[in-house]
């Protein structure tokens, strides 16, 4: 609170999170969001270089922006900085993949149990919106670059409906570093079926406000998806 906003820190662009109210957009947050998702897609490859200048131009936002939003992909290990050397796409560690599911599967839980208490009726419209996207997805397609893309989507928004702030942040660096690996083992197996992995219980339980049910099946989601993700990376 109190910090001071300069003009060419504001873009008229709707919001990206799901659901969230039409207000204008920090540039900083328009860059951190592109990183983010190039980074945890594989548009950016690990290791690759991050030249400022190039992203400064490629995203149409100013440099202050642009280091801003490396900042904080630094503090979220999606980005490292060598001193001397320069800026770098962080490489992909798949034994990650494990211990990022010890700390997210209780988490997951309190997230979707408190989004089943919380959410507002504009969220709860917008989980059951995400989760027909899915539904929309044949089985097969469960492991295709963009089922996952909406995976993610909706878990940012359980996350943001959950109205804790602390939670959401965490949640959020963790779940972009457990998907930059899934996308890793797309690229190795493409087309891989991830059947029983989608949200669909778990969105419906918020949607109805009964947070037991949304808790256990955030937890069974995660489990099937580090499943999943191993099995890929056995290949």
């Amino acid at each position: 609170m109190g910090q001071h906003l300069e003009a060419n820190d504001i873009a008229t662009a709707a919001p990206v999170r799901p659901g969230a109210v039409d207000r204008p957009v920090r540039l900083v947050d328009r860059a951190y969001e592109q990183l983010r998702d190039d980074l945890v897609a594989l548009r950016i490859e690990p290791g690759e270089p991050l030249d400022e200048k190039r992203l400064s131009a490629s995203l149409d936002v100013g440099l202050t922006p642009v280091r801003d939003a490396i900042k904080r992909l630094t503090l979220e290990r999606l980005v490292v900085t060598y001193p001397r050397r320069g800026t770098f796409a962080a490489e992909i560690s798949v034994s990650d993949e494990l211990w990022l599911t010890e700390v997210r599967e209780d988490l997951e839980g309190l997230a979707a149990a408190l989004a089943a208490v919380r959410a507002t009726a504009a969220e709860r419209e917008e989980l059951s919106r995400l989760a027909d996207l899915v539904g929309s997805h044949p089985s097969a397609d469960h492991g295709s670059t963009s089922y996952i893309e909406v995976d993610g989507a909706i878990h940012r928004a359980i996350y943001a409906a959950a109205h804790n702030p602390f939670l959401e942040a965490n949640l959020n660096q963790y779940a972009n570093l457990a998907m930059r690996i899934w996308h890793y083992g797309l690229r190795r197996v493409a087309d891989q079926p991830s059947a029983g992995c989608d949200q669909a219980e778990v969105v419906a339980a918020i949607v109805r406000g009964d947070a037991d049910a949304a808790r256990a099946g955030a937890q069974a989601h995660l489990r099937d998806f580090s499943n999943s993700v191993r099995a890929l990376l056995a290949h």
